[in-house]
């Protein structure tokens, strides 16, 4: 039996594995939150469906916002949704 590791998605509150998840992190040198990409950064980061609906669930709840503790900009979602 494989274990395979879940985690919440900030908008839709479901566990998922990892693939079908985008890591965002907070990005302490830009002081923003940026996908994480292939780049494993450490600290602080939420994990949001690879769902467009997903994303503008987070967007209108401004769910990044609270959970990274910064702003976000609308050039964060647009990068999100171009990932999918």
């Amino acid at each position: 039996m494989v274990h395979i590791p879940l985690r919440m998605c900030i908008a839709c509150r479901e566990h998922k594995p990892l693939q079908e998840l985008i890591r965002i992190t907070y990005n302490d040198r830009t002081n923003t939150p940026e996908p994480d990409g292939n780049i494993k950064n450490t600290g602080r980061g939420v994990y949001v469906c690879k769902d467009i609906q997903c994303i503008r669930k987070a967007r209108k709840k401004n769910v990044l916002e609270r959970h990274l503790k910064c702003e976000s900009n609308d050039t964060l979602y647009t990068k999100l949704e171009e990932m999918i």
